[in-house]
């Protein structure tokens, strides 16, 4: 797509974000979707020449020349096969039907002297091509573009756990200050959530299954044919080739449980930065991080001094897009009437779409990410400047030498006042306790109150 047709574009996948969405057109875009479709055809074809029963016979250059239509399958191809669909082209009249515009097509490559054009999707239906060259195509998307694309998020989180394990900081819990954390140790559990996302994101995609089963699923056609053959055993051995699981049990759709699976995977990863980039922006607002400005750049276009987290709103709402696609996607293709009906076709066209928002998603997230740095002095005035936080120290520090009062006692002194680290101080001259314990109390401070945080962080595998 040119500039200008970008310019006129509908959507802005294709649009304004053609960049970076352009590296799910081999798996997301109508050609790819034909090539996938050529790839089930011709791959059938073949295995239905390897089966004893049928008279079918290619020989090895007649192989590769069939492999080739999808190994090298080009624009002129996909442009072929849409004339077939739309206009008819040497001899075959206008298909009006996108499946049989791909037989038609590797019917039209053959070679002069073949004999193999009635074997081409020899008792199929077309949701038998449909249901593999999908799932093919979304495998590759995940295993090609998506989980690359986390993986980075995940790795640039994990650095940042380590490099920043030490650096203390303010928690809030309900908004509220609440006992410190590091930096680090907070990344570190983006990290690891977003690792567990991607396990069940390699999980269901791994789990992607495939059926053979013909117009009702009881491959009819194939017995009617040949009723000797264990088609079957067949269809299982097609589908595994092909590096899907095997679903024996279908209508003529293959129940798409499968794909919700993939679906709903994506949305866990999704919330997990959707909770990182709301966490990030508040952190900005606070000052808590700083972002490094780019020249040339215009962050208001009225207030020039603007520099503002734009990457993580960006992210923000192009995952909550993909998360209702999504949504909408698992909640769709996981059911039809009866045996079939065709709604789904139209609706799985545009699981590109839901990608290509969480493509941007990732993309925007990992650059934010990448021009955020902590402000540690910012961090650390914080933690001073609210000493009341080690009101929990103390307490508990007092419960372990048997003061039943001790939480009462340091809640009168803070609860919804303002309290410096001297109000401690004299309290703890006041207390009837050990001096080796008065001496542990005086030593608390904010910054020093993070527990095993730092050491937290080497949790991550």
């Amino acid at each position: 797509m040119t500039e200008t047709d970008a310019l006129y574009a509908v959507s802005p996948l294709d649009g304004r974000y053609g960049s970076r969405t352009a590296p799910l057109s081999p798996y997301a875009s109508e050609a790819a979707l034909m090539r996938a479709r050529v790839r089930v055809e011709v791959e059938y074809l073949i295995a239905l020449a390897d089966l004893e029963a049928t008279p079918l016979e290619l020989d090895l250059e007649e192989r590769e020349h069939l492999r080739g239509l999808y190994k090298h399958f080009a624009e002129e191809d996909a442009q072929l096969i849409k004339k077939l669909e739309t206009e008819g082209h040497a001899g075959f009249d206008a298909t009006n039907h996108d499946v049989k515009a791909v037989e038609y097509f590797v019917r039209h490559r053959l070679p002069e002297d073949s004999d193999a054009s009635a074997w081409i999707h020899f008792g199929l239906t077309s949701e038998d091509v449909n249901n593999l060259a999908h799932r093919l195509l979304v495998r590759d998307a995940v295993d090609e573009v998506l989980l690359p694309a986390l993986y980075d998020v995940r790795e640039t989180l994990t650095e940042m756990a380590r490099e920043y394990r030490d650096l203390p900081m303010l928690a809030r819990t309900h908004g509220q200050p609440a006992t410190p954390t590091t930096f680090g140790k907070e990344m570190a559990v983006y990290a690891a959530r977003l690792g567990r996302a991607t396990g069940r994101i390699r999980r269901a995609t791994d789990e992607l299954s495939g059926k053979l089963g013909g117009a009702s699923g009881t491959y009819a056609a194939h017995v009617a044919a040949y009723p000797d053959v264990d088609w079957s055993a067949f269809a299982e051995a097609f589908v595994t080739g092909l590096g899907l699981e095997f679903e024996s049990l279908t209508t003529q759709v293959n129940p798409c449980d499968d794909l919700a699976a993939v679906f709903d995977a994506f949305r866990g990863a999704n919330d997990v930065l959707l909770d990182l980039d709301l966490d990030v922006w508040l952190y900005v607002s606070d000052r808590y991080l700083g972002q490094e400005a780019v020249e040339g750049e215009t962050g208001s276009s009225t207030m020039p001094h603007k520099v503002n987290p734009i990457d993580f709103e960006n992210s923000e709402g192009n995952l909550s897009k993909a998360n209702s696609d999504l949504t909408f996607l698992a909640d769709y293709v996981t059911t039809s009437r009866l045996q079939r009906d065709l709604s789904d076709s139209t609706v799985k066209r545009n699981i590109g779409a839901a990608f290509a928002h969480c493509l941007i998603g990732y993309g925007k997230t990992s650059a934010g990410l990448s021009k955020v740095v902590p402000t540690e002095q910012v961090m650390r005035e914080d933690l001073e400047s609210t000493p009341e936080i080690i009101g929990e120290a103390v307490q508990t520090i007092l419960r372990r030498e048997g003061q039943e009062d001790a939480y009462e006692r340091v809640k009168a002194v803070t609860r919804g006042k303002d309290v410096s680290i001297e109000d401690f101080r004299e309290m703890f001259d006041d207390l009837e306790v050990d001096e080796d314990v008065r001496e542990e109390l005086h030593a608390l401070t904010p910054a020093g109150y993070t527990g095993v945080a730092s050491d937290l962080v080497d949790d991550l595998e």
